[in-house]
This record gives C-alpha cells, structure tokens and sequence, in this order.
C-alpha cells in the first residue's frame, strides 16, 4: 500500500525562497539571505540579498541595502544598491544614497540623497581620482 510512495524534500537547494517581515515584526540586525525579501515591518540593521527586495507601504528600513532588484513602497533610511532595476513607488521615501543600474521614479516619491547610474565600485574610482588631479594642477 505504501512501497510506491517518495520521499519529497521540503526544500532543495537552488529552489525558490521567499521571505517575509510583517506589519508589526521588528528585527534588528543583519538578514542575508538568496531570495527574495518582503518587508511590511521594521528592519534596523542591513540587507543583503541576491534577488528581490520589496519594500511595502507600512516597511521601514534604517539601513543598507545591496540586492538585485527592488521596489520600494516605504521608507528607506540608508544607502540603497540596486544591480538591475530600483523602481521608486509614488509612496516611497528614500533618505540615502542610490546606486544602480536602472531606476524608475513615480510621481510623488521623495528622495534625499545622490543617485548613481553604475556600481558603487565605479564612483569609489572616480573618487580617488580625483586628488590626484587636484595635485596634478598645484
């Protein structure tokens, strides 16, 4: 009755993960994680993940973000490093430093910060380069 029955894993490695922090769920700390983020509560502390950071109306931020895409809803206090596509909803406040490859920005988001189109990598170069021309003109 049972011999043709399989063991199936809950989870395999490589396979889609979801993770999500409620309204009403703070955490402090560092989460790094391989899939995708949703965020509804309170994080203090930084985010890294190699997929999708989404950022609801009610989540709050106090820190860095490094992720592959994100759209943002919310509030964000720190930097934001997107390496695809950060899309800025007509909710979102973002009080930081953006770097990314592609942004899209409703009408009505805020934003207080610089915005880089490139990588962090990039603007570290320019950066350093640029005492170098100053001592260059003395």
């Amino acid at each position: 009755m049972f011999a043709n029955k399989t063991n199936t894993p809950q989870s395999t490695p490589g396979s889609y993960i979801s993770n999500r922090i409620n309204h009403g769920t703070v955490m402090e700390g560092k989460l790094d994680s391989d899939g995708d983020i949703r965020v509804e509560g309170i994080i203090r502390g930084s985010i890294r993940t190699s997929a999708k950071v989404a950022v609801g109306s009610t989540g709050l931020i106090e820190g860095d973000i490094h992720c592959k895409s994100a759209d943002i809803e919310g509030r964000i206090i720190g930097d934001v490093e997107v390496t695809e596509v950060l899309t800025l909803k007509s909710t979102a406040i973002v009080e930081g430093n953006i770097y990314t490859a592609k942004i899209v920005i409703e009408n009505g988001a805020h934003f207080d910060g610089i915005c880089n189109m490139g990588t962090k990598e990039k603007e570290r170069r320019i950066t350093h380069a640029q005492p170098e021309l100053e001592e260059a003109a003395i």
